[in-house]
This record gives C-alpha cells, structure tokens and sequence, in this order.
C-alpha cells in the first residue's frame, strides 16, 4: 500500500476497505492535526469535531465569545485540505444576491447584441465561511438552506451546481443580542454539528502571546486533496455498525421527543421530562451514527460501540433540543440536558422495541 506525495490517501487503500484503509485514514486525519496545530493552540476537541464533520460530509457552527480564534480555525482547516475557501462577513444588509451570484446584462460590442450572464458568488467554493451568520435577517440566511442541502443554487429558475466537496462552517457570537437574528430551526437542522468552544486553559493561552510575539512565522501545509477527502468520506460508510448500538442511538434521539409517548415501557429521562419542549427529528438519528462512524474510525475501532455514540451525542443533539421555560428559569442548558438522557437510557434494546423504526432509519435515504 502506498501514499501520494502529498501525504495523503492513497486510493487504492481507502477504495479498498478493511484495516488498511482505516491506518490510512487515521495517518491523513493526523496530518491534518499536525498542520493546524502550526496555526492554532490547544482546541483539540473542537477541531477533531470540525474534522469528524467534514469527514461525514455535513456542515457545521462552531459557537463561542469574540478573540477564540474561530475564524482562523475554520480558515486554517480549509488551507490544510488545500480546497478553495470563501468567506462571507454576514451582516444586516448583506442581500441573498451577495452570497448565491446575481444575473447581468452582458453586450457583446461587435454585434450590439446584449444577453443575461450569471456572476457567481462567495458560495461557489469548497469550504465557506459563514461568518457571524445570526447577524444577517433570515431572508438571507435562507439563501443557505438549498447550497447547505441540494448542493446547488438556483438564479432565474436556472440550477447552479456547487463545487465538491462542498462545506458550510458558520460562526455564531452567543452573548451578542443587539442586531442579531435567530437562526430558524429549519436551518439550524441543516448542521450536522453545533460545536462549542470555549476558553483556552493558562498554559494554552500563554502560548498563544508568545505567537503573537513572532506572528506570521507559522503557516499551515496542505495535507489532503479534494480527491482525498471524497475517499475518506466513503470508508467512513463502510464502518460497520451493529444492532443493538443502532438501537441505542435511535432510543437516545427518540427519548427528546416529549410529544411522542417512549417504547418499550421506559420511563423518559428526568431532565428531557421537564425541560424540552420539542426534540430531535430523523436528521438527528442519521447524524449520530454517521458522526459515531468516524469517531470509531478516527479513535482506531473497527467497530462503532456506543461510546461513540455518547461522544458525539452534545454536537448532534444540543441544536435540536428547543428547551422550555422552566429550563431557562433554572438556567438548565441543552448539555445538562442531553448528559441526563446519555446517563439515563440504557444501552441494551428493551424487550418488544419496534423493529421497523430500526428499518426505517437504516433504509433512510442520505442526506
């Protein structure tokens, strides 16, 4: 088995499948981590999360205070995949036009004949960067929902495929108010991972002034193709994943769902019991055991168990849980929430589960 000279996967490896093709996954992914920790200090989880989706091919918003780097980590991880990066500051009157590409009358000044030409936008990239994306109305967020969904646009009834691969990171401020837009949840639906970053701890911060001292000395390689990526995407949904850890991912996002009534006579979990007012749909199951594919992949499983399940459970679900009042009068956050119903659902199947809701999330079509 060989490696291009970029470092990358090979094909015939990853194309392959069985233990060859996840070392092979494995040394790439860290590549990639060698790259941008050049750039970025500490953040290990967040980009391993960041990696994880864009490895499932979903999309994902990374939320947390100004000065945490979030723009660089996105700019950073698009440079070491060596694909095209389009950043998109997103502001109260940016138009659905600025994103998507507009039409213009074109003249052709030899025969004066004049015909409508379209102009792409920032969108037509690899990797875009959604930047401060709850700061623009929803009219323009909507302008997102096709690209992050079909993969295409559509400008004067006419389709645009967009380029492959194709990602949306968005950065979204949590404590700004003023001048801001929820994002609906519709679309919020649309992101495999919510991620969460937070402050360095003191010898990561330390580090982080002692760079700024030398800036500019330290720059991201290229450690992944395009080509290379689709590779990886596709051992990814090859990982095997038994039964009963199906189940146990489908128990976890069935339990959310307080308007539902719970199988198998177990009892829901205490905190999704008082505190959610409406839970996860079918995305969230289809997300979850992808995102546990290449959690095992990446930590060296052959198989997906349900920890891995449990690690990636907060960036699945912590967007798709719409809490009540009471959770906000007792300042309870989805993350409690969703660490009380890991706690509390067992990961045996209980007996008489239905076996058609296993059927139809594993028949479900990719999205």
């Amino acid at each position: 088995m060989s490696t291009d000279t970029s470092g990358g996967v090979n094909g015939g490896g990853v194309n392959g499948g069985g233990p060859g093709a996840m070392a092979e996954v494995q040394g790439a992914y860290r590549r990639l981590r060698d790259e941008i920790g050049k750039v970025i200090v500490g953040q290990d989880e967040v980009v391993e999360q960041v990696l994880t989706a864009i490895f499932c091919r979903g999309h994902a918003i990374v939320v947390g205070v100004p000065g945490l780097a979030k723009t660089l980590l996105i700019s950073t991880i698009a440079k070491s995949l060596s694909l095209e990066f389009s950043r998109v500051q997103f502001t109260p009157d940016l138009m659905p036009s600025d994103i998507t590409g507009t039409e213009v009358i074109q003249e052709d000044k030899s025969t004066g004949h004049r015909e409508l030409r379209f102009v792409k936008g920032p969108i037509f990239a690899n990797v875009i960067l959604a930047d401060e994306i709850n700061r623009t109305p929803p009219k323009t967020q909507a302008a997102l929902l096709e690209a992050m969904q079909e993969r295409q646009v559509t400008v004067g009834g006419v389709q645009h495929p967009l380029p492959s691969p194709f990602f949306v990171l968005a950065t979204q401020n949590p404590i700004e108010q003023e001048g801001t837009y929820p994002l609906p949840e519709a679309q919020l639906d649309r992101f495999m991972f919510q991620i969460s970053i937070s402050y360095p701890s003191s010898s990561e911060e330390l580090e982080i002034m002692r760079r700024s001292a030398d800036r500019g000395s330290a720059k991201s390689g290229q450690a992944m193709s395009a080509q290379e990526i689709a590779r990886v995407q596709e051992v990814v949904r090859k990982v095997p994943v038994a039964e009963h850890v199906m189940r146990y991912a489908l128990r976890l996002v069935r339990a959310t769902r307080v308007k539902e009534p719970m199988e198998g006579g177990l009892p829901r979990p205490r905190l999704v019991n008082d505190y959610v007012s409406w839970g996860a749909g079918p995305r969230a199951s289809e997300y979850l055991i992808l995102a546990a594919k290449a959690k095992a992949l990446l930590s060296g499983s052959p198989n997906v168990m349900p920890e891995h399940v449990r690690a990636v459970a907060k960036p699945v679900l912590r967007h798709r849980l719409l809490t009540n009042f009471n959770a906000e009068a007792d300042q309870i956050t989805t993350d409690a929430i969703i660490d009380g119903l890991v706690a509390e659902t067992p990961v045996e199947a209980a007996a008489g589960q239905e076996k058609d809701l296993l059927d139809a999330v594993m028949n479900a079509p990719a999205r």
